[in-house]
């Protein structure tokens, strides 16, 4: 699986630095008091936007490696009107213009209107990027049109990822690191306090919180299901193209800490001095380290926070009230891995070369027979891609379905989704394609030509199938509305599956042969 751990950041578009988009006109809006302090954010296209506030101090220096702090009080008025800092990485496609710091604990709102009633429901998003990279400062996550579509309150985040977010120091450092290895987690569980005590002052209701997310999201979502602290913060939950079954073991975060102790030639018992290592000294280091391991820095069982596994063997009992969607598009690595101009010229026995690096070897001509069969087109390209899908995240999706079902029976409250709709870009080759969801789900298209091409009368027909369900999900814990046919909860009896699509249709058990060759393969670890 190495060649799919290779690739795993996510990802084409999130980073696309369209941060101008949509402010065409915009005035000064009004002013919020938080816990922090009053922040004053500006009117967009009849949007009230507040950018780059603090949902928690620095956490650079002796914050480093420690559980967030609440921001600091401040005095006066701040403006609200750009993007705060984003978390420590490299510069890739996956961040956008503007500073990268450890002050990164940062919260963007989108409402209709401040004040009032307060009750309005919150979508809370988690970027993109795996436990490592990415922002939410990202165009494509613009929350104008939602809230405008849905009378709705949205907020994006910045938090600590990669060796800032979940290097596990407790084995050298003691009960004072404790929860190192997880502290990026408690970054989300901080913000999810903060929109508990002030998005009520931004018109949302802290009684009705979704949190959502895609990709490294979704993985997001999915442990915060099961994390200690996150429970009873957010009322239902959406995972997109993200299941994160397993976190890591103590001895494979243990493993980690010591090889990026060695290659900064630190000795165990001076764990501390790690604390006072430059940002992009202690970033490239880490990437050595997992270059080398062959996977990543992410949440770990420490005891605390996570006790064991979130999926494997149970679903998180804690969570099993709220309401869950979840579900992947058909392609997934059509967009990581189709970079690659030569899987779209290999022949058969090249096909099953790729394969072999998926799957085991005595498997390829089974897999080859199987996916022939429900791939009318007959693309090798095509069939690769839908091989490793299934193997990096639709099986994991579907033994997510699959525990909550267990867990609570038919009353699951569990709504499953795959993407089927093809994208015309570059031929239609990428066919659905890992992101694909974001421009419909977040209705705008118009910022993602890259995904969709230009609007057209199907983008339409599937933003208003998409975004109206998210809509609808946030709103009542349900994502049927009436541009949906009848979507019901996931069972294994029947395995229901909303295909969003033009137009979208329920089907039950749409890829049974597929879903049945994977599952003998075992679910495919976070990072691996």
């Amino acid at each position: 699986m190495q060649s799919l751990s290779l690739s795993r950041r996510g990802l084409v578009g999130l980073g696309v630095g369209l941060l101008a988009a949509g402010r065409s006109w915009a005035q000064e809006g009004g002013v919020v008091e938080t816990t922090e302090g009053r922040y004053r954010g500006r009117v967009e296209n009849g949007v009230q936007v507040f950018r780059g506030m603090r949902y928690g101090a620095d956490t650079s220096g002796a914050g480093r490696f420690r559980p967030p702090r609440p921001a600091e009080r401040f005095a006066g008025i701040r403006d609200a009107f750009e993007f705060g800092d984003q978390a420590p990485q490299p510069r890739t496609i996956l961040t956008v213009p503007g500073p990268i710091s450890e002050d990164c604990l940062r919260i963007n709102v989108w409402t209709p209107a401040v004040g009032g009633s307060g009750k309005r429901p919150v979508l809370l998003w988690f970027h993109g990027g795996g436990f490592e990279a990415g922002t939410g400062s990202s165009g494509l996550y613009d929350g104008a049109n939602m809230a405008a579509r849905g009378d709705v309150v949205v907020a994006t985040i910045n938090h600590r990822l990669n060796v800032f977010g979940f290097c596990d120091l407790s084995s050298a450092l003691g009960a004072d690191f404790a929860q190192s290895g997880n502290v990026g987690y408690l970054d989300l569980v901080l913000a999810m306090r903060w929109v508990r005590d002030n998005i009520a002052a931004f018109g949302g209701d802290p009684g009705n919180v979704m949190i959502y997310g895609q990709s490294g999201g979704g993985r997001k979502v999915s442990v915060c299901f099961a994390g200690t602290e996150a429970n009873g913060l957010f009322h239902k939950g959406v995972v997109q193209s993200g299941s994160h079954l397993r976190v890591h073991t103590r001895d494979q975060a243990a493993a980690l800490t010591n090889a990026l102790l060695k290659t900064l030639e630190i000795a165990p018992g001076d764990a501390r001095k790690l604390q006072q290592v430059a940002p992009d000294q202690l970033g490239a280091a880490q990437r050595k380290v997992i270059a080398a391991a062959g996977y990543r820095f992410e949440p770990v069982i420490d005891g605390i926070s996570f006790k064991a596994d979130p999926w494997l063997p149970n679903a998180p009992r804690q969570s099993a009230d709220v309401p869950l969607m979840l579900g992947t598009t058909q392609t997934e690595l059509s967009n990581q891995l189709g970079r690659d101009e030569t899987l779209f010229t290999m022949d058969e026995a090249g096909l099953k070369t790729r394969l072999a690096t998926l799957i085991p070897p005595d498997a390829v001509d089974e897999a080859v027979q199987v996916f022939k069969a429900s791939t009318p087109s007959g693309s090798n390209a095509e069939i690769f891609f839908k091989v490793a899908s299934w193997r990096a995240y639709i099986t994991n999706a579907t033994t997510m379905a699959e525990r909550r079902h267990a867990q609570r029976g038919k009353d699951s409250r569990t709504w499953v989704y795959q993407v089927t709709w093809r994208s015309p870009v570059q031929g239609g080759r990428r066919y659905s394609e890992h992101t694909i969801d974001l421009p419909f789900m977040f209705d705008n298209v118009a910022r993602a030509p890259h995904l969709t091409g230009p609007p057209s009368e199907e983008t339409k027909v599937m933003t208003e199938a998409m975004a109206n369900a998210w809509i609808a999900f946030a709103r009542t814990g349900d994502p049927n509305h009436p541009g949906l046919p009848k979507w019901p909860t996931y069972d294994p009896a029947t395995r229901p599956v909303m295909q969003f699509d033009a137009p979208p249709k329920v089907a039950n058990d749409p890829f049974r042969e597929e879903r049945m060759f994977m599952a003998r393969f075992p679910a495919v670890r976070g990072g691996s």
